[in-house]
């Protein structure tokens, strides 16, 4: 029990960790083979291009591959263990299982047929993890575990835009062209072969210092506009953050089979309740129902910042959050959970007293000593300086 205790403390700095990790959504790379020859385009061209894509139907394979920077996370759950023992949630669930395409690279089957019927299978080796939205059932399998998860009425009354694959480069595209403003630069960088078909490239980048973005491509479908390939690269260099592409696409109409799943005799099937989303917004702190402004929807939340103090804009938006509560001392935590923090925490000092950064390729958080968090997809000294001014 005291040891139950000890972890629960920790949970706020891992809890900020594990923010700056799910700013990344799903991601997926590939190599074009050869530059194709297409007619000049500007870049409204291309965005207006991409905004009247009407790509109802699809499927194919996609790669996913994301580099966060961060530490191993091995031995981290061991950390955790004992808070479990109520069970958690089944394997098959989507909150759980998709948090796996954070790191690493993966290999998907999508299909899609219209706002109403979708599936995403993650192939890794024989074993198979499928998500399947058909109607106002959603369906998640496990082959590995033989275990499915199932809820009903998920979709109903649900915005059409909600009901998208997740981490597809046409949901990513989105998220980025819809944050671009005047700190914005937003070119055509000549053409691509992506999946078989002529592509262009969008590049967007900052025009602002201090963002750790160096920039975005985007890979469009010359033909209907569709995103084939999502790239985000860090300031730090190295591998992309996340590299998102179709390896093989086909815009004809799937079978309806695709979309029907029964669970196989034998599995393990847990219910989970329409309004499970709603609850668990409640159990979030204060602040963090609408996500984190300036990042939008890769923090979960519709980005409006309620509760949460917004400094700056663009690219440099920082989300302050007082926790009303004195940081814990990592070196009283878990050996497991305390070496998992100080790989990747950074110690730091200034004006506004001290505290640690924990830091990725894209997103750092600066976690004072009095309780203040400051987050963005900024580097370390733009956070120091939000703290310095108090802001």
């Amino acid at each position: 029990m005291a040891e139950t205790r000890k972890a629960s403390r920790f949970i706020v700095p891992v809890a900020v960790a594990g923010v700056a990790a799910a700013t990344i959504g799903l991601v997926p790379a590939l190599a074009a083979s050869g530059d194709p020859d297409l007619p000049e385009i500007t870049a409204r061209q291309l965005i207006e291009k991409i905004a009247a894509s009407d790509t109802q139907t699809l499927s194919g394979t996609f790669k996913i591959s994301t580099d966060l920077g961060l530490p191993a996370l091995d031995g981290l759950a061991s950390g955790f263990g004992a808070l479990d023992a109520d069970g958690g949630s089944p394997s098959a669930d989507p909150s759980e299982k998709l948090t796996e395409l954070l790191s690493g690279s993966h290999t998907l089957r999508v299909a899609a047929d219209g706002p109403e019927r979708q599936r995403l299978t993650l192939l890794d080796g024989s074993d198979e993890y499928s998500l399947i939205h058909n109607g106002d059932d959603v369906w998640a399998y496990d082959s590995k575990s033989n275990e499915a998860f199932h809820e009903k009425g998920a979709s109903s009354g649900a915005p059409e835009k909600d009901r998208e694959l997740p981490g597809t480069p046409k949901q990513l595209a989105d998220e980025v062209l819809k944050a671009a403003g005047d700190t914005t630069s937003i070119t055509v960088d000549g053409t691509a072969k992506v999946a078989g078909r002529d592509a262009y490239q969008l590049v967007i980048k900052p025009k602002q210092s201090g963002s750790t973005v160096e920039s975005v491509k985007i890979a469009v479908d010359a033909a209907n506009g569709t995103p084939l390939k999502f790239t985000l690269s860090s300031v730090e260099g190295g591998k992309p953050v996340v590299d998102a592409g179709f390896t093989k696409v086909d815009f004809g109409k799937p079978a309806a089979s695709e979309f029907t799943f029964e669970a196989p005799k034998g599995t393990k099937v847990t219910e989970g309740a329409a309004e499970k989303g709603d609850e668990a917004a409640k159990d979030l702190p204060e602040g963090f129902e609408g996500g984190l402004p300036g990042l939008g929807k890769a923090f979960g939340g519709s980005g409006s910042g309620e509760g949460v103090n917004v400094i700056g804009e663009g690219w440099t938006t920082i989300a302050k959050l007082d926790t009303g509560a004195p940081a814990p001392k990592t070196d009283e935590a878990p050996k497991e959970i305390q070496g998992f923090l100080d790989s990747f925490g950074d110690k730091v000092t200034g004006k506004f007293g001290s505290g640690t950064v924990f830091k990725t390729k894209l997103v750092n958080a600066l976690l004072t000593d009095d309780g203040k968090v400051y987050v963005g997809a900024v580097t370390k000294d733009a956070l120091v300086d939000a703290a310095n001014a108090g802001r």
